[in-house]
């Protein structure tokens, strides 16, 4: 691919009917769930991802946007529990309640990455495990310091080092975007942690988020608050990172589990951030064990001419920060 961080399409895969293997990485990792104490949420009150955009006009461009990542493509929950392939799928998110020494990190977009502040437990999960050979996303929510240490193309190399094609700290506390034009492990420049559909909140009943998304083809352009683009081609008709596009309200979600339609509600009411390239409609969460397989699977009996993009511009306060406008 020509831009400097894009990730491949991903293969189809076939999610299993009943997960009856957890993986090593998910029994490894610590299981992620919101502090009891409120310390540190995985974005600030006002940021973006807890925007509500079920009352926001429909953008213009709408229809060519689900027409290009594609009107007859159905919905998939890129995350589970078990294995597909021989491999777990989802992102494992490593949580850190005790500050960990720094970690050395070696990066091949080092211009646009995060040169230190790395803390990355030993026993870090990698996205499909450690023998994958996808994006290899490493993320991990470090309660301690409120922050959120991100690579994509992780490969831990000996104690306590690492080596990724890029890598960000995110502070979690704060509303600041990355620098203008900047990657982060995610092809818009944004943080990937937030944008997760964690298992502890959908089995809650609640996802008070939009949901990180990936297409087929984006155009050469970016909107707030994406920061970086990794377009196939300058094509006003291809979405741009990050678009948001939100499930209509008129789409009949009755009939779902309660996983399941804990993450349609949010569709619903937060919609999915356009932040990679990969496969048509994949939304990303959290590699987990809990997870019911079957519950996320009627999520696919949904289609890209559910959705509609959305106007969000007017949520923006300024260009430099994820803060959404007072209303």
């Amino acid at each position: 691919m020509a831009t400097k961080h894009g990730a491949a399409i991903r293969p189809r895969r076939r999610m299993p009917v009943v997960a009856t293997v957890v993986s090593a990485v998910a029994a490894t990792c610590l299981v992620a769930a919101g502090p009891q104490d409120g310390s540190c949420r995985t974005a600030p009150p006002d940021s973006f991802w807890h925007a509500p955009v079920d009352t926001l006009p429909v953008h213009p461009d709408s229809a060519r946007y689900v027409a290009s990542i594609g009107a007859a493509e159905p919905l998939h929950p890129d995350f589970g529990a078990g294995l597909v392939d021989g491999q777990p799928f989802g992102i494992p998110i490593t949580v850190s309640d005790a500050t960990v020494p720094e970690s050395k990190v070696t990066l091949d977009i080092a211009e646009e990455s995060d040169p230190s502040g790395y803390r990355i437990p030993q026993n870090a999960g990698i996205e499909n495990g450690p023998a994958s050979t996808g994006d290899r996303h490493v993320v991990v929510w470090d309660r301690a310091l409120c922050k959120s240490y991100e690579l994509w193309n992780a490969t831990q190399q000996g104690d306590n080092a690492w080596h990724a094609g890029s890598g960000a700290v995110f502070d979690l506390r704060s509303n600041g975007l990355r620098p203008a034009d900047w990657t982060s492990a995610d092809a818009a420049g944004l943080a990937i942690l937030p944008g997760l559909v964690r298992y502890d909140e959908a089995a809650g009943g609640l996802v008070d988020h939009a949901i990180r998304m990936t297409v087929p083809r984006t155009d050469q352009s970016y909107v707030w608050p994406a920061r970086h683009q990794a377009g196939a081609a300058k094509d006003d008709s291809l979405p741009p990172m990050g678009l948001r596009l939100r499930l209509k309200s008129s789409v009949d979600t009755s009939g779902l589990g309660p996983q399941a339609l804990a993450v349609a509600e949010a569709l619903k009411k937060y919609g999915a951030i356009v932040a990679d390239n990969g496969s048509a409609w994949y939304l990303t969460g959290e590699e987990n064990p809990g997870w019911d397989n079957d519950q996320l699977n009627a999520l696919k009996g949904f289609k890209g001419s559910d959705f509609e993009a959305v106007d969000a511009s007017g949520l923006r306060q300024s260009p430099d920060s994820g803060a959404v406008a007072p209303h």
